[in-house]
């Protein structure tokens, strides 16, 4: 019988560099994409895939996002004087209940690898997921609840994967394929950031995950590797090599590289043009930002 997964690892111990200024007062997870800070389409994300538990692994400087998720006795006190009940149940989404998440420290930027091997302590012998808040996902069914329905028939583990132009791929994790099956492939190897021309395929890991208990003790066993740092990737190779159950999933959606300046501001318009109640006016406003740009060349 499969495990059901209902508990997520997320690394937000970053100091956000690419961010600065900003990020020297705030957690880049509490940058916001319209009206919600990033983290926060992480954790609905989960909520939908059947998350219970949210293991959080930080750092110092993080207390916004603690306090983020948090109850607001206060604000919610002035809202409901105030009768603006739209608001009262858009707060609901930011608070959790007591106990449902834990916040661990990484004490030293060790890498991908590490962060995860942090919170070996709070997890059974259970699968359990991995979200990147930096990769934000559109998608109509969200992609973590994609691939916890694929992990109920094959298990294992499952990376979800992307199609990138062949001239990118060095810039991600790349999946040797041993064969494919339509949304689901099996998994042969990983080669981290391949130099020009030698990638594998074109199908590039992103940040979800759904990983077995074997992951943590072999990150136990795992000396640093690239970088100096604790290679995840290479906690995932030592399961293909040793028990190959490792799947690439193909999800459906759009994945924005929040991560990035660009990205980030990809994202904002996107999910922008997606809100109803601010399509039209924001619309107006690209069309005629760009017909003035091009009137100027």
């Amino acid at each position: 019988m499969k495990r059901r997964v209902t508990k997520a690892i997320f690394p937000v111990a970053g100091l956000g560099t690419r961010f600065l200024p900003a990020t020297k007062s705030i957690p880049k997870e509490i940058m916001t994409l319209v009206d919600r800070p990033l983290i926060q389409y992480a954790i609905d994300e989960a909520r939908a895939a059947g998350i219970k538990e949210f293991i959080f692994v930080t750092s110092r400087g993080k207390s916004a996002l603690e306090d983020y998720f948090d109850a607001a006795p206060e604000l919610e006190s002035s809202l409901r004087k105030k009768g603006k009940k739209d608001l009262l149940e858009a707060l609901k989404a930011t608070t959790m209940e007591s106990g449902a998440i834990a916040y661990i420290r990484q004490q030293k930027p060790l890498g991908l690898g590490h962060a995860v091997w942090c919170a070996r302590r709070l997890l059974a012998n259970e699968p359990f997921a991995v979200i990147l808040p930096d990769d934000v996902i559109a998608a109509e069914t969200p992609c973590l609840q994609q691939m916890v329905e694929a992990h109920a028939e094959i298990g294992g583990n499952m990376v979800a994967a992307m199609e990138v132009p062949a001239d990118k791929t060095h810039a991600y994790g790349v999946l040797d394929i041993k064969e494919d099956m339509g949304s689901v492939v099996s998994v042969k190897g990983m080669v981290e950031k391949p130099a020009s021309g030698t990638a594998p395929s074109n199908l590039a890991v992103i940040g979800r995950y759904i990983l077995t208990p074997e992951i943590m003790n072999n990150l136990n066993r795992i000396k640093t590797g690239a970088g100096g740092e604790v290679q995840l990737t290479d906690a995932i190779a030592q399961e293909i090599a040793t028990s190959d159950n490792v799947y690439g999933f193909r999800f459906r959606g759009q994945r924005f590289d929040c991560g990035s300046k660009s990205g980030f501001l990809q994202a904002t318009v996107a999910f922008g043009l997606a809100r109803e109640d601010l399509r039209d006016e924001f619309k107006d406003f690209l069309v005629d930002l760009v017909a003035s740009r091009n009137a100027a060349q």
